[in-house]
């Protein structure tokens, strides 16, 4: 009968009371953390820190506990969250000292995935992003460690604070990276500054109260945390969920790493063993941990030696990297305005070393820069030529559109010319170009229907400024979706005017050799050799057509008799099917009128006559929604032999030349 009892008696208490897991784990580095699980930059270096990305751009790196952790008592009547506390020891490390801010910094999450869908890199960590940013269905819970300053979307404080995220990093709570000496006496530190910090977070289920603390590493834990905010986790969360930490980089970049974690749940985090924690790259304030200091002796006669010889390879080097930089500049250079100095676009690429090669195209390679007086970066295209003949016209070109101002418009900064090279300075477009989005199946990013016609607006608004509202006509002559370019927040801007002609309101264009790229080329090209604003158009209508089908205006992968983009459009509008023509990657996820009228808008911009195609300023009007577009009834001219067929018989791919009086032959 006791016996009966006590069973009873036992079988009430695991019954009434709530049954909480455990989760402990620790790691003082990570050399050999077999139960992590990395994605995207992340590595671990030899040393053992665990590096979630290095200082290169658009970057992602997560780093996760292998398992799941089940974070509800599932026994109550009413699944309760359960504590949990973490510390972990984290540097921020700028590329270089004296580069200004890097960027974006980490975070420390909760989140039902490991590899998060609609992630993005920049501002959003790797665990969110622009499509799914503030929805409770994400179910993430996170600390950010931010280094950049964005107001507009997120509403940041300044460009060094930590904050306490729900879904979005629109922070519920936020303060500026800071700890408290004796309770009191609150002191600022820096995120990135190359030194290890350390960080607490305690969730207390009972209170539903979050408290996130940091100090520098040789500061013990401060008994006031920098953030303390209520809120109740399990309206958020889900049963199960993955812990870690996720980081990202943009324009701006840094090299983020973790070099000692421990979690426990229902329980207090244990302690790091600093001594066994490795320092991260860079930073050599400690050799071999953190309790250590690095002492090196070496033979001062050694030492002479080597500083007098590396003394003399230094002047050598140094005469001779003013040999490669020095100018000779004639008279009229001095007089044309945005004029780049040959030194500081050889320092801003590194001598145009190889690994800072953005790309090709418009007749010269395009590097990535950052200019030594303002840390700016940007686009350095690289032009050769072997004619000394309109040298001075077509910088006099260039200079004039320096002046060109327009949000949609890559900004031409300036120029330079050194011997047989010009070189033009533009503005840095850290997401490439709208091509690379459209067909490099490799980054696996597809656009969506509303950022492809955010994009298409943004470039009409281009060229209507460039037609019609500037001082001058500026034809651009290029318009395709290479050359349309990406900014940090996914905006369209126009760039490359290597090709663009110049001339005055009212007057008729002078008479050129044909320019521009296949399957942009308008017919009458073929004919007359003259760019208009309407050749402008036509070439805007094949970009329609691309951007909505994701399909290149000629592609000879494509079904037979499908070969030309313009050809297939046409016959599905003639069956009354005109959406099978629509991107699938798209998966029916879009406004079906819209991209009927976007469609249509791009035979209308297509047709072989002039005469018949909208100007751009009614291309606007129709994309704005200002004016209505018929979709059915609408007549055009068509002729059976069009651009492409022009361009595949006389040319093999791009090709172009500057406008009279320009130079020629070699962009």
């Amino acid at each position: 009968m006791a016996t009966a009892n006590s069973y009873l008696f036992f079988s009430f208490l695991f019954l009434y009371f709530p049954q909480f897991h455990t989760y402990n784990f620790i790691f003082n580095g990570f050399r050999k953390a077999s139960n992590m699980s990395f994605s995207g930059a992340s590595i671990v270096t030899r040393t053992g820190a665990l590096q979630l990305t290095n200082s290169s751009a658009n970057l992602i790196g997560r780093a996760f506990y292998s398992s799941p952790i089940r974070l509800f008592n599932t026994q109550s009547r009413r699944p309760k969250l359960s504590s949990f506390s973490t510390t972990f020891l984290f540097a921020i490390v700028k590329p270089y000292e004296g580069s200004g801010g890097g960027g974006h910094g980490l975070v420390f999450t909760l989140s039902p995935s490991k590899e998060p869908r609609g992630s993005w890199f920049a501002q959003y960590y790797g665990l969110l992003g622009p499509t799914n940013d503030g929805n409770s269905t994400n179910h993430v819970f996170a600390i950010e460690f931010d280094t950049v300053y964005d107001i507009a979307l997120f509403g940041d404080i300044n460009d060094n604070h930590v904050g306490i995220d729900v879904n979005s990093f629109r922070s519920i709570a936020s303060e500026p990276a800071s700890y408290y000496l004796n309770g009191t006496t609150k002191k600022e530190m820096r995120l990135e500054s190359g030194q290890p910090i350390q960080a607490w977070i305690d969730y207390n289920g009972e209170n539903e109260v979050v408290n996130v603390t940091i100090s520098p590493v040789s500061v013990p834990k401060p008994s006031q945390p920098l953030l303390s905010r209520k809120i109740n986790l399990s309206d958020v969360l889900v049963e199960s969920m993955y812990v870690g930490f996720s980081s990202s980089t943009g324009k701006l970049a840094s090299s983020h790493y973790i070099l000692g974690w421990s979690f426990s749940m229902n329980g207090v985090a244990s302690p790091l063993d600093l001594r066994r924690l490795p320092f991260p790259p860079g930073n050599q304030s400690g050799a071999s941990g953190l309790g250590n200091k690095a002492i090196i002796i070496g033979a001062i006669s050694s030492v002479v030696t080597l500083l007098l010889l590396a003394l003399a390879i230094s002047t050598f080097m140094y005469l001779l990297r003013r040999a490669k930089q020095a100018e000779v500049l004639e008279d009229w250079e001095l007089d044309c305005p945005h004029r780049f100095r040959y030194k500081d676009l050889y320092v801003a690429t590194k001598g145009f070393k190889e690994s800072h090669i953005l790309g090709s195209g418009g007749f010269g390679w395009v590097y990535k820069g950052v200019l030594p007086n303002t840390k700016e970066e940007v686009a350095i295209k690289r032009v050769s030529h072997n004619s000394k003949q309109g040298v001075k016209e077509f910088v006099a070109e260039v200079a004039s559109l320096g002046k060109l101002r327009h949000r949609h418009l890559v900004h031409l900064q300036g120029w330079c010319k050194r011997n047989a090279d010009l070189l033009l300075v533009y503005d840095y477009m850290p997401n490439g170009s709208l091509e690379t989005f459209l067909f490099d199946e490799e980054k696996d990013l597809v656009l969506n229907w509303p950022q492809r016609f955010k994009i298409l607006q943004g470039i009409a608004s281009a060229l209507l400024y460039l037609h019609e509202e500037w001082e001058q006509v500026v034809v651009h002559r290029d318009v395709k979706a290479n050359n349309i370019l990406l900014d940090a927040d996914m905006n369209g801007r126009l760039g490359d005017f290597g090709l663009a002609k110049l001339y005055e309101h009212g007057k008729n264009p002078s008479t050129t050799h044909v320019v521009g790229t296949v399957g942009y080329i308008a017919p009458e090209l073929s004919r007359t050799g003259k760019a208009t604003a309407s050749s402008d158009v036509f070439a805007y209508g094949a970009l329609l057509l691309e951007v909505t089908c994701g399909r290149r205006p000629i592609d000879p992968n494509a079904p037979s008799g499908n070969l030309l983009l313009l050809d297939w459009v046409r016959e599905c509008r003639q069956r009354g099917q005109i959406l099978e023509a629509v991107d699938p990657k798209m998966e029916d996820l879009y406004e079906k009128e819209e991209v009927e009228m976007v469609l249509i808008l791009g035979l209308l911009c297509s047709q072989s006559t002039p005469e018949a195609r909208p100007t751009i300023r009614q291309v606007t009007r129709y994309l704005n929604g200002t004016d209505i577009l018929a979709k059915t009834d609408v007549p055009m001219e068509f002729t059976d032999t069009g651009s492409e067929d022009f361009c595949i018989r006389s040319y093999p791919s791009s090709f172009g030349v500057i406008s009279t009086g320009s130079l020629t032959g070699g962009r």
